[in-house]
């Protein structure tokens, strides 16, 4: 058995122990539970050991069952806090951190994709990596011209363990799922595998990041660096100096920073494909930077990782998408439901309450009410309970509406963004932010 097929059977290996594991634990937990232990203590205990070893797994493996993992970790905040909490941790390890490849592999990558001069071109190499991602990781350089740069190397084999891993995962969705009570798996990692192609793609990834550094050059609150060079394996950018991640402002950071990157993150979110053509569609807090300004001035937001980006059909978001959650804003149901009939949310022969489909769109439409919006957990668990509650009116509304090709990326990014800000708990204008760059909105 060659290294390739052999490393892989153990990744299959391993993520098909998943769900047997958290099998395992439960019947051990009615054990515990029928030996006279309280039941709220033993399911604390499994889910705790279960989400070490979900995330653990997902991390060391890097490819799609990372990718699959750091998707999650922006759903964190819609889990109920005595099922969050366990998880919690080993979300944010998994944001910014993975096993390193060996530097003899990267030089490998580089002589490969940047020509057997590239010492004369990056004349500097740290020798250990600086940060890591779910498909490859990036070490700290020097370009000739004296400039600091990420040098960002793809894993050996990262294209065919990301498919596998994705592959596997869909087999196993619904005992997976299981792990994550209240997320709905399946289209999730559907949405990822169709996505696996352009993620591996790192010159299209470098298209798409000069895009966003051209639109953002001279402004004064995004950071996006320039890129350098490119290979197919390599990609070579500015060297953005950041003091951490969001992970870290969402685990101990003062309010004012809480607000003041909640606020850059949803005008990045949406002025960005006002300005590129482009959404990028990776809302996790490793992507997000703070840059802090040496001269005391208010802090900007870095921002990294152009691998899963949106190419939209019109430059900016869909001018429908705007009208709509204005009619909604308004409380126009009437209008909303035609709106949404004509966009395709709603097949025809398809019978919908419009108060039910304005109760159901309270997560994207509530933000947009007041002048200014704290996003919050208890808000976010408040939103998705109620929507996932089968005894809830609204749980049947699901089911019930469509969600056109076109509005996929869109919608996850979106239901992300929310996520993080509710992860943030930061107050911001958002109301202004969608009058100023989203499209329909302001009428």
């Amino acid at each position: 058995m060659t290294e390739l097929p052999r490393k892989a059977v153990a990744r299959t290996a391993r993520l098909a122990a998943l769900p047997l594991g958290f099998a395992g634990r439960n019947a051990i937990g009615l054990g515990k539970r029928l030996g006279g232990r309280p039941a709220e203590t033993v399911m604390t205990e499994i889910q705790q050991r279960t989400a070490e070893q979900l995330f653990r797994t997902l991390g060391e493996l890097k490819g799609g069952a990372m990718k699959f993992g750091q998707a999650l970790s922006v759903l964190e905040a819609a889990l109920p806090d005595e099922l969050a909490g366990p998880y919690r941790e080993q979300l944010t390890l998994l944001q910014d951190s993975a096993p390193p490849m060996p530097t003899s592999t990267v030089r490998e990558a580089l002589a490969r994709d940047l020509g057997p001069d590239w010492r004369e071109q990056l004349v500097w190499l740290d020798g250990g990596p600086t940060a890591a991602a779910s498909i490859g990781q990036v070490h700290r350089g020097r370009w000739v011209d004296g400039r600091e740069v990420a040098v960002k190397v793809q894993y050996p084999g990262a294209g065919e363990a990301l498919r596998s891993d994705l592959r596997q995962l869909a087999r196993l969705a619904r005992t997976v799922g299981s792990l994550v009570p209240g997320v709905d798996i399946k289209p999730l990692i559907a949405e990822l595998q169709a996505r696996a192609v352009d993620e591996l793609d790192y010159r299209l990834e470098a298209e798409a990041q000069q895009g966003y550094a051209e639109a953002f050059a001279g402004d004064p609150d995004i950071v996006v660096p320039a890129v350098v060079a490119v290979g197919e394996t390599v990609l070579v950018t500015e060297w953005l100096e950041s003091e951490s991640s969001l992970a870290a402002v969402i685990a101990d950071g003062t309010q004012e920073d809480r607000d003041r990157f909640g606020e850059l993150f949803a005008r990045f979110l949406f002025a960005g494909p006002e300005r590129t053509g482009m959404l990028h569609a990776d809302p996790h807090p490793g992507n997000f930077r703070v840059v802090r300004d040496p001269d005391g001035g208010p802090a900007r937001m870095g921002v990294l990782d152009y691998g899963a980006v949106a190419r939209l059909p019109t430059r900016g978001l869909p001018e429908a998408m705007g009208s709509l959650i204005r009619l909604a804003a308004a409380g126009d149901t009437a209008g909303l439901v035609e709106g949404l009939r004509a966009e395709g949310f709603v097949r025809p022969g398809i019978t919908v309450d419009p108060d039910l489909v304005l109760e159901y769109l309270a997560p994207f439409v509530e933000p947009t009410q007041v002048e200014r919006f704290r996003f919050s957990r208890e808000w976010m668990r408040e939103q998705f309970q109620r929507i996932n509650d089968p005894r809830s009116p609204t749980y049947t509304m699901a089911m019930k509406l469509n969600l056109p090709p076109s509005y996929l990326l869109i919608h996850r990014t979106w239901l992300g963004g929310i996520g993080m800000l509710s992860q943030l708990e930061a107050e911001a204008p958002f109301r202004a932010i969608l009058e100023e760059h989203l499209p329909g909105f302001a009428g």
